[in-house]
């Protein structure tokens, strides 16, 4: 069983370790370096709010992590999703997915949340098909290096 909570500045060390990879790590934040770093995670704070993260009960773990970003209105955006490498396909991804709809619901008034995932993500994609977010866009992005990503952009009616 899950919770959540804000984030606290003593959960940022553990939550730099929920990306294995630098290809993981691309799938939060393009903006993002590996290995991530805590003050990656504060930096990126400054145009973001409601960063959340999932508990587990039992052992206190942090499981999941992620924000809001870009209020427009009636919408906005999820962004920089992580989930615990000991806690994927447990159902920390699903609760976290759903506290953030709700925050963004309840205490925003969010009608539309919008998400960016990128196209080499076929879990990540599959997994908000999965939870009703549906493609509307595609954005290719260019990378630091000069790579070239391509992001579907999906959203997901909350009423």
């Amino acid at each position: 069983m899950y919770t959540h909570r804000a984030l606290s500045t003593m959960d940022l060390t553990d939550i730099c370790g929920f990306p294995q990879t630098e290809q993981e790590l691309l799938y939060v934040g393009p903006s993002f370096r590996f290995p991530l770093t805590p003050e990656q995670i504060s930096d990126s704070l400054m145009n973001r709010f409601e960063p959340t993260v999932v508990i587990e009960e039992d052992s206190g773990q942090i499981a999941a992590y992620a924000n809001l970003y870009n209020r427009c209105g009636h919408a906005c955006w999820l962004g920089n999703v992580m989930v615990s490498p000991s806690h994927r396909g447990r159902g920390a991804g699903e609760f976290l997915l759903y506290a953030m709809m709700q925050k963004a619901k309840e205490n925003y008034g969010v009608r539309e949340l919008f998400l960016s995932c990128h196209h080499a993500n076929s879990r990540g994609l599959a997994f908000y098909h999965k939870h009703s977010f549906r493609p509307f866009d595609l954005k290719i992005s260019q990378l630091d290096d000069g790579r070239k990503i391509i992001t579907v952009q999906m959203k997901k009616n909350l009423g």
